[in-house]
């Protein structure tokens, strides 16, 4: 029986999923991605021949910051479609508004009737991504999730700074000056969210709002974004692994075109 083989190659973290004929998950793993592409690339394929998903015997397509870097795909296909399709499966929907949070980028795309026509991708500054908030976790001493969780019981203080450089020599001003770890937290927070919410209001309409990436993890992340967006944002549990998702939905499509 074929399966197919998505493979997300993030600037972070490695995501890989394999899908039946029936679109259904039968396996799903993340590894970090390191400083070798090629190595992340080779590691996924031992893991999925361990696992009875030889590639050589599946069809699959790579897509993220390393895809091209995945020797034994069939095909490479750009984050933005891979996304889309993962999110539509994934939340059973044709018409969203799709915000990855990742590593190094944000993405929001806006899907009607299962097309793309409108998308916004902040690949310039690390503002409002995935590695923002690593920076700032890291100056205060706390894991990424620790720092959300704890940012819930803060405010009252703000960022004002959009590069993470700056932003940082804020964050230690306010430690310096003894502010409250939970009250930094959230201002932490509260400038990611701002950031991500202004870029999305871009392509704000009536449908369905879903995060996707690591950061979907994060209820507290979910909720702040949809306090700013004055919607709900839905996140399921397989939101990190929408690029994946979608790369395999793609081997699919590669599959019967053959």
């Amino acid at each position: 029986m074929m399966h197919y083989i998505g493979i997300d190659i993030g600037s972070t973290c490695a995501k890989t999923v394999v899908l039946d004929p029936k679109q259904e998950i039968v396996l799903s793993f993340v590894l970090p991605t390191g400083w070798s592409s090629v190595d992340t690339a080779e590691e996924i394929r031992s893991r999925l021949c361990g696992a009875g998903y030889d590639p050589a015997d599946n069809c699959c397509v790579s897509t993220g910051y390393g895809r091209v870097a995945v020797p034994y795909t069939q095909k490479a296909v750009t984050e933005i479609t891979c996304h889309a399709k993962g999110a539509m499966l994934l939340h059973g929907s044709r018409d969203l508004t799709v915000i990855d949070i990742g590593g190094q980028d944000t993405k929001i795309i806006r899907v009607e009737d299962g097309q793309i026509k409108d998308f916004i991708m902040n690949d310039k500054c690390s503002a409002g991504t995935g590695r923002f908030l690593e920076v700032m976790a890291n100056t205060l001493g706390l894991r990424p999730d620790d720092m959300c969780e704890l940012a819930r019981q803060g405010g009252g203080v703000s960022i004002s700074s959009l590069c993470t450089v700056f932003a940082e020599s804020e964050v230690i001003s306010l430690i310096g000056r003894g502010e409250k770890k939970e009250n930094i937290a959230f201002a932490v927070v509260d400038s990611i969210v701002k950031k991500v919410a202004s870029q999305a209001k871009r392509l704000e309409d009536d449908s369905l709002v879903c995060l996707t990436g690591g950061l979907c993890e994060s209820d507290y992340i979910r909720t702040a974004l949809g306090r700013q967006l004055r919607t709900e944002v839905k996140a399921v549990a397989q939101g990190r692994y929408a690029g994946a998702v979608g790369a395999a939905l793609c081997a699919a499509e590669v599959t019967k075109k053959r």
